[in-house]
């Protein structure tokens, strides 16, 4: 009866421990896609607040044009998050952008490869969206209008198994936040 016991919690943990686990994006972190997609499949989206666009100001589609050209993906080195220096002239284009288009707001997704457990690769999805946020505060974007989460490495940008595909996958994307 013992050894029963003992087969079925090791049943049981074996079953479990080998389970993916699906990343939930709580409701008020749910992007609303004003965009259309770019030539590689992304969404680069923005949320207007369209009290705060005066007239004469940039129209949506304006908008639009302008978020796909800007707001690329922030790629980082394996296992880093620091902003890296050859993604700090984009960065700071976009800082320069939200600064003067003070009714647009984001949400910074942070994404790893796949290597690494889930629950390292959401915590370094979280830091890599958060030194984002940060680096675009230190540039003057108010952090209220910066959101962050993290999807590890749940929403790949590119599934094959190859270095040059890691990279695309260890990023911070833009998109809105609601």
């Amino acid at each position: 009866m013992k050894h029963i016991f003992l087969l079925l919690m090791l049943l049981v943990l074996v079953v479990t421990g080998c389970a993916t686990t699906d990343v939930a994006v709580p409701d008020d972190k749910k992007g609303k896609d004003i965009s259309k997609r770019d030539k590689d499949g992304r969404d680069d989206v923005v949320k207007i607040d369209r009290d705060k666009i005066r007239d004469g100001a940039l129209t949506e589609e304006q908008i639009r044009a302008q978020m796909a050209s800007l707001f690329k993906d922030i790629h980082f080195s394996y296992n880093r998050y620091d902003v890296p220096e050859e993604e700090k002239a984009s960065m700071r284009k976009i800082a320069d952008w939200l600064l003067k288009n003070t009714g647009v707001s984001v949400l910074i997704e942070g994404h790893c490869d796949e290597r690494g457990t889930n629950e390292y690769n959401l915590a370094l999805g979280d830091q890599r969206a958060q030194s984002v946020r940060n680096y675009l505060v230190s540039l003057g974007v108010p952090a209220h209008r910066l959101e962050t989460i993290s999807f590890g490495k749940e929403k790949p940008a590119c599934n094959e198994h190859a270095e040059e595909c890691w990279l695309k996958n260890r990023r911070a994307h833009f998109v809105s936040s609601k």
